[in-house]
């Protein structure tokens, strides 16, 4: 399993999340149309890529919220993940910043219809990542591997706090990504559009 000095940890997923906004930003400029262009059948527009990571932040952002208020853990000057949080955020990481390699399937509850609002689904994302830096900032002086999050697909299966920030950013990268390069389908140039992964990313 992955072993990271803790606080290193959080420097890089805030970086990684301020990163994800600036992105949500470039998004929230582009002309509306574009927003919700779909390049082929089946595949999502940017506002669907959105609101299917708004979903997930709806489940994961107040647990997190609740956990980190009621449960005091001294905190751990590091941090060894676990076997499914290594797992999941390996399967979600991608793999370079162009494209997404390693397809997946979306369970039908979290994929939606591209007839979605498009102003309320930018706010809520932004707003989730203000939220997401909070957080962050609140796990510091936490243990990361004593706090437990269920996922959202079983409460039988829990991940560390330091693994379900790492897969939900990881989540979230792969997912700006595909929303870049619809934007670039639909023709956006998108040579601005932030750099969303480290060089050596968690």
């Amino acid at each position: 399993m992955a072993k990271f000095k803790t606080e290193d940890l959080l420097n890089d997923l805030t970086r990684d999340v301020q990163r994800i906004k600036e992105a949500a930003e470039f998004v929230s400029a582009s002309d509306r149309p574009k927003l919700v262009y779909s390049p082929d059948a089946g595949k999502w527009s940017v506002v669907q890529a959105l609101e299917h990571l708004n979903a997930y932040n709806r489940h994961y952002l107040p647990v997190i919220e609740r956990e980190l208020s009621s449960i005091t853990h001294d905190t751990n000057a590091w941090f060894t993940s676990g076997y499914w949080g290594e797992k999941f955020t390996k399967m979600m990481r991608p793999t370079n910043v162009y494209e997404i390699k390693n397809k997946m399937k979306t369970q039908k509850r979290m994929s939606f219809p591209n007839s979605l609002n498009v102003e309320t689904v930018l706010q809520e994302f932004i707003a989730g990542q203000d939220k997401f830096l909070q957080l962050l900032e609140r796990a510091r002086g936490k243990d990361l591997a004593k706090i437990h999050i269920p996922i959202s697909l079983t409460k039988l299966i829990k991940l560390r706090l330091g693994d379900t920030f790492r897969f939900l950013i990881a989540h979230e990268q792969r997912h700006m990504i595909q929303a870049r390069n619809v934007l670039k389908e639909g023709g956006v140039a998108t040579d601005k559009f932030p750099v969303i992964l480290q060089a050596s990313p968690q």
